[in-house]
């Protein structure tokens, strides 16, 4: 994972409003970390106590595990990433001594719509589910977990500016980078390897 990503244990270590871009370095390590699914096959978001103190609820609930179920972007399920999504978010907030924990929570539950939006449209009429989908994951999140009207908001609010109106927080906005940059690394990574399958096939043929 990105030194960047483990280097700030402490809650605002230091980085000002001026320093808080990333390098070209971090964003290619990060980008790196976002395509590969060893990280989450191998369950290390385990190895971070202070994480699993914020979501270890939702982790063990039968309900998120159920999205592993559904895929999300090329081969990753919906839970692998959420999962991406909330530890990223959680980190990027860790760094700059932003809210952390409700940032972690609300990563975890923002796509928990509990579908498979490939097929959602054919099956029920329904389109359009970038912008519809918010409103589903939100409406589940507080069927089955206690949430906060900030964590409410992050949820609701994550897929702007496809929906019109953006987050109140900081950490909405946190969020919303950290799912279109895992979502746009997740579809680059299956790409990719379809790009390697089919060179490797036709060398072969």
């Amino acid at each position: 994972l990105a030194d960047w990503l483990l280097s700030s244990d402490k809650e605002g270590s230091g980085h000002s409003m001026k320093n808080k871009c990333f390098t070209r370095e971090e964003k290619e390590e990060v980008l790196r970390w976002a395509e590969d699914s060893y990280w989450i096959n191998q369950e290390r978001y385990e190895d971070d106590d202070a994480y699993l103190a914020c979501v270890e609820d939702i982790l063990e609930n039968p309900v998120f595990q159920s999205m592993d179920h559904f895929m999300q972007h090329g081969d990753t399920t919906c839970k692998a990433h959420c999962i991406k999504v909330s530890y990223l978010s959680y980190r990027i907030c860790r760094r700059f001594g932003w809210d952390y924990v409700q940032t972690a929570r609300a990563g975890l539950l923002h796509d928990l719509f509990l579908y498979d939006w490939h097929t959602h449209a054919k099956e029920t009429g329904e389109h359009f589910p970038g912008f519809t989908h918010p409103r589903r994951a939100l409406a589940n999140a507080e069927k089955y977990f206690d949430l906060t009207d900030k964590e409410k908001d992050m949820i609701l609010r994550h897929m702007w500016p496809l929906t019109p109106v953006p987050p109140k927080s900081r950490e909405g906005m946190a969020i919303i980078y950290a799912d279109k940059f895992c979502g746009l690394a997740e579809t680059a990574a299956r790409v990719k390897r379809w790009v390697l399958y089919s060179l490797r096939a036709g060398r072969t043929a």
